[in-house]
């Protein structure tokens, strides 16, 4: 039996050896760079092999060689931070359907903790987000099937499905004794990445739910759309970026580059290798894709200089915090909410061949005035009590997160808590905030109605600004 576990290992190790110098020579010759080689873990290589010879011959179950380097493969991504990991065919296929806005489940956005599933955010409009999910909630089981021990992509596939199919979620939540239990029924998701309607006559609402393929087209139409309807001059905008989880990136600059000046810096990366070294701007060269016309053309000249206010949140994450952060260090907008999630690392897809992929962290995201985005987030101007949530999950909190890579981590997280702590705010009226905060907890908040308490502040702080202004004005004509 030793030699059978002996010769495997060694076979092993040759094909592992020979796989790695492969492509570490094929990487060294496509960068055409003269990087020198690291020296092959031939110690750590040879433990591998070892285990996974003993695996061949001793499991109780026979298991075959591809699911035990599949699990391999897993387990060194997974080891890395919560956002790499390897895409088999039906994981890459549900990414390309994912980024095109529309497919079948329940609506949540989610990340692995401690071999468990976290909501980060329940998506607006969907089965999840009606049937009372919250962020923070912890899966425990889907059906009958405990979660623990599930990777995060054969979770998300448990929730996937056929529409009008029914699925049971036990979760854990804080200040909950008892496991609450919800039975959902999956549904095509449809995102609408852009809502957008006139509050008022000169006052436009635009919400953004999530960055897509064609969000920046969409949002250059709802602005046409709304300059064109409002019966007086626009005089205020509020962007509204809560519990959008970001999408993509090309979509966070076009959103940028509608409202900043042309060739503004809206976000740079930093990562080892050249090509996670970019210098992104408002132009149509970083956001467009192929040849595609430049849809932010004929915007109405209002949209850059118009008084702006971007709504965030602990649900605000990646693409919707390069916006915030690129609007804020540009003073077009005041940002204001709660401390936005801390999801500043670029995930790049790399194909493997085979219809598969991985997905592997590769550079942070940094603010035009250099600031890292990554499990720090963006700091309001205006920190408002009515969006904060101590029981929010945030990058921060998630094991093995990457670094903020200019913070050292004891700081940033003391510092992250303090700024949690600095939002707090005493009402004034506490039976009517109460009230408020019952609904809040109960129901939903639908973002954009006439319940949303922070849109409602956001519009009177807006009105006092533009009502400074024309008195400003009014002062120097006369």
């Amino acid at each position: 039996m030793r030699d059978i576990v002996k010769k495997t290992g060694l076979i092993l190790i040759g094909a592992i050896t020979g796989i790695m110098l492969s492509l570490n020579f094929s990487a060294v010759a496509n960068k055409e760079t003269k990087e020198v080689l690291h020296p092959l873990p031939i110690e750590e290589l040879r433990t591998f092999s070892q285990v996974f010879g003993r695996i061949k011959s001793d499991y109780v179950e026979q298991v075959e060689d591809k699911k035990l380097i599949t699990e391999a493969i897993n387990g060194m991504l997974v080891g890395l931070d919560p956002h790499s990991a390897y895409l088999d065919k039906d994981d890459y296929k549900e990414l390309q359907i994912g980024t095109q806005g529309e497919f079948g489940g329940l609506g949540i956005q989610v990340s692995m903790e401690d071999g468990l599933v976290k909501v980060i955010s329940p998506i607006e409009d969907t089965p999840a987000f009606h049937a009372g999910i919250k962020t923070g909630d912890l899966i425990i089981k889907l059906d009958d099937t405990a979660v623990k021990g599930m990777t995060l992509n054969e979770a998300i596939k448990r929730m996937r499905g056929k529409p009008k199919t029914p699925i049971t979620i036990t979760v854990v939540r804080e200040g909950e004794t008892e496991p609450l239990i919800f039975t959902l029924i999956r549904d095509i998701i449809k995102i609408q990445s852009v809502k957008s309607k006139l509050i008022e006559p000169g006052y436009a609402y635009v919400r953004i739910t999530q960055f897509q393929e064609q969000t920046g087209e969409n949002l250059a139409q709802a602005l046409k759309k709304l300059f064109k309807e409002s019966s007086i001059p626009m005089k205020g905008l509020i962007l509204d970026l809560r519990n959008d989880p970001g999408g993509l990136l090309n979509g966070a600059v076009a959103v940028s580059a509608a409202f900043l000046p042309n060739n503004a810096l809206v976000v740079y990366t930093e990562g080892r290798t050249a090509d996670a070294q970019m210098k992104l701007h408002a132009n149509p060269e970083s956001y467009l894709r192929g040849t595609r016309q430049d849809y932010l053309e004929g915007l109405p000249a209002g949209t850059k200089t118009v008084p702006m206010i971007t709504l965030v949140n602990g649900g605000s994450a990646s693409a919707s915090e390069i916006v915030a952060g690129a609007l804020q260090d540009h003073k077009r907008s005041i940002v204001m909410g709660s401390q936005t999630f801390g999801k500043g690392s670029v995930q790049t897809i790399l194909p493997l061949g085979n219809d598969t992929a991985i997905k592997l962290t590769t550079a942070r995201y940094y603010t035009p005035n250099g600031q890292s985005i990554q499990a720090m987030g963006i700091t309001p101007d205006i920190a408002d009590e009515s969006e904060r949530d101590d029981k929010r999950l945030r990058e921060v909190d998630l094991n093995r997160h990457l670094s903020n890579g200019k913070a050292k981590e004891a700081e940033l997280i003391t510092r992250a808590h303090e700024i949690e702590q600095e939002s707090v705010k005493q009402p004034e009226n506490n039976q009517d905030q109460d009230k408020d905060k019952d609904k809040k907890n109960n129901s939903p908040v639908e973002f954009g109605s006439s319940d949303d308490l922070l849109l409602i502040q956001a519009m009177n702080y807006l009105k006092n600004i533009i009502e400074k202004l024309d008195h400003n004005t009014i002062e120097t004509d006369g």
